[in-house]
């Protein structure tokens, strides 16, 4: 990379790697090794599970709340080791170093100015099964660093994902307290819309304390999307949801 070029000043690491287990920190351990200096940020480890659709629309949302000239390291990769690109990702704001199949494909819609590269630098040792410590976290760190990777341009148009749509009625995460992210904006639909799960209707209420213990509603979250809950309870084993499923609004999305 030229030298005068601005550098990323932090990096954010998102996967579905878990919180428990070796993999998060052996992507930290290369990117120290390789000598990065700038503050290293776990901003998710449980993104939906081998799952780059559901997780596309959960991570453009949470990049958001990122200062500009962040890295986002993203591996949500169950293709690893099959044909599908590495990929060098830079908006006017942000870079971002993961795997072609979708998870960039929201990221994308974010800014104007956006450029895809595909990564064709290859380490020495790379293992079948893990490019986000072998082939990506190498990438990240030489990037953060201002040093030059074999890279070649990429249309976007050529992109996994790039024909999916701006908003995605199905349930994409569900958090610790069983709250179910949707892949719908927080601004695409107006107060008076209703969720259909199959026969149950369920309407919106601001926040947890405004409905009736046990009850569930919709409501706008702190990122930015539609999310179902129940207030002092788990929505997810009230309403049977699971990562995936579909639902319908009354109103245009």
């Amino acid at each position: 990379m030229n030298s005068k070029q601005r550098l990323p000043q932090r990096i954010a690491l998102f996967s579905d790697f878990g919180e428990a287990g070796p993999y998060t920190g052996q992507m930290e351990a290369v990117l120290l090794n390789q000598g990065v200096r700038v503050p290293i940020i776990r901003l998710m480890s449980d993104a939906p599970s081998c799952d780059p659709r559901a997780a596309a629309y959960l991570f453009a949302p949470l990049s958001k709340y990122l200062p500009n000239d962040t890295l986002f390291l993203a591996v949500v990769d169950p293709g690893v080791g099959g044909p599908r690109l590495p990929l060098l990702v830079q908006t006017g704001d942000h870079w971002f170093v993961g795997p072609d199949n979708g998870l960039f494909s929201q990221v994308l819609k974010q800014g104007p100015n956006v450029s895809v590269q595909a990564i064709d630098w290859r380490p020495g040792r790379l293992s079948a099964s893990f490019h986000g410590r072998d082939l990506f976290a190498p990438v990240a760190a030489a990037v953060a660093q201002g040093r030059r990777v074999p890279l070649r341009p990429v249309e976007t148009a050529e992109l996994i994902g790039d024909g999916w749509p701006d908003q995605l009625s199905e349930v994409i995460y569900i958090d610790h307290y069983g709250n179910a992210y949707s892949g719908i904006s927080a601004g695409s639909i107006t107060d008076d819309a209703v969720i259909l799960l199959d026969t149950i209707e369920i309407g919106y209420t601001r926040t947890f304390s405004d409905m009736v213990e046990g009850q569930p509603f919709w409501y706008r979250n702190s990122i930015g999307l539609v999310e179902i809950a129940v207030n002092r309870g788990r929505a997810d084993r009230l309403l049977g949801l699971e990562i995936g499923q579909p639902f319908s609004v009354s109103a245009p999305v």
